[in-house]
């Protein structure tokens, strides 16, 4: 198969051409060559941008991603790190769950105040205390 240009693996994989030169320099993925100024890429780069995209969107750091391959860019995932990530995943969806009721209980509640609500009152009491976390947010490489 014949090698893919940056702007073709950028389209194909859904990122940004700043996105595959980011992962690159964190050595997640590498380039064969160049095309005059265009880096080229194995086609099996999509594999491993897919892998990437999933890592991510499971909330794995890329660090974390990068211990996922090998030096020869090979998958190797080590399955208890997925296991401890899905028990991580059943904890904040938990936490969501708890927090989702909570709203929907302040936005129902027949307390003339939200304040003189006992389930709102945990609520502000869990959040003050760290029982409440927002989703850590990521934001994509520039």
């Amino acid at each position: 198969m014949t090698e893919l240009d940056i702007a073709e693996v950028a389209q194909r994989a859904g990122v940004p051409a700043s996105t595959l030169r980011f992962y690159e320099e964190k050595g997640l993925i590498a380039s064969t060559g160049r095309r005059g100024l265009r880096r080229q890429y194995d086609p099996g780069v999509l594999e491993r941008l897919a892998l990437i995209a999933l890592g991510r969107t499971a909330g794995f750091s890329l660090d974390e991603i990068a211990l996922m391959f090998t030096p020869e860019g090979e998958p190797r995932i080590d399955r208890r790190m997925l296991t401890d990530k899905a028990e991580e995943l059943d904890r904040r969806i938990r936490e969501l769950g708890a927090l989702r009721d909570s709203l929907r209980h302040a936005a129902a509640c027949p307390a003339p105040r939200h304040l003189e609500c006992p389930t709102f009152r945990r609520l502000l009491d869990a959040a003050a205390s760290g029982g409440v976390t927002t989703p850590r947010r990521r934001v994509p490489p520039r």
